[in-house]
């Protein structure tokens, strides 16, 4: 679903060049749900732009869904983002002035679906994330984690290849955090979703099932993830 060849970047002041990313090399499978992993200036925030589409390399390809975005133009980026990438943002970014459902149906409108196609959809969608009756209330009367769910929403209703989620627990108390997790994880599973995510804290990649490791631009390891038992209880909502 998604794969990053030999991509390097850097970022150029006049004569002053400085590199930001150096030879990340990998592959990231449909259904699967990856973290990429990195403290503040280790590049992942770049690599989250230059994969999204939002910058061009200065060396390397990428690929989604089998297209190589590298090759496109601004005017087809743009389409390509609309039908195959989903975002879900730290800061929720959620248009004050319409309400939850009009937030979660508006990449349909710019795709030309009709208005009922998109409220049953997004209907649908807030009943996937658990808050199937806010759907006339606006972001102002939702919390940090109702927010979130509507972002996570929003994401999904264009049926993405791909979804970035950038931080999405980041301003989030920890046991919203853990509900956040455990929805995208759901979510993963049964709709059989491509996620990455990017994050600083180990303890959000360690829910994923690989971890991309980024240290000073370089990709550093790559850890397989292997639930426990106990893990998958508690998501499920089984007590132990």
């Amino acid at each position: 679903m998604l794969r990053v060849d030999k991509l390097s970047h850097s970022f150029s002041n006049g004569p002053e060049i400085t590199p930001v990313l150096s030879n990340i090399d990998f592959n990231v499978n449909k259904g699967d749900m990856v973290a990429l992993l990195g403290s503040s200036g280790s590049g992942k925030s770049t690599l989250l732009n230059l994969m999204a589409g939002l910058m061009k390399p200065t060396e390397g390809n990428i690929f989604i869904a089998g297209h190589n975005i590298v090759k496109m133009s601004e005017n087809q980026l743009a389409e390509f983002r609309r039908k195959h990438i989903g975002f879900i943002f730290q800061a929720y970014e959620l248009i004050s002035n319409l309400t939850v459902r009009e937030n979660i149906e508006l990449p349909l409108i710019f795709q030309s679906v009709s208005s009922s196609e998109r409220k049953k959809k997004a209907m649908s969608l807030l009943e996937q994330v658990g808050i199937p009756d806010k759907g006339l209330m606006f972001p102002s009367q939702l919390s940090g984690g109702q927010q979130q769910r509507v972002s996570i929403a929003r994401s999904l209703i264009t049926e993405p290849s791909i979804i970035f989620a950038d931080e999405p627990t980041g301003n989030l108390d920890t046991k919203t955090e853990e509900e956040i997790i455990a929805i995208l994880k759901r979510l993963n599973r049964e709709m059989n979703t491509t996620f990455m995510i990017v994050t600083h804290e180990r303890e959000v990649a360690v829910h994923t099932k690989r971890i991309i490791t980024l240290k000073d631009g370089n990709l550093v390891q790559e850890i397989p993830q292997t639930p426990s038992t106990n893990e998958i209880l508690v998501e499920e909502g089984v007590t132990t």
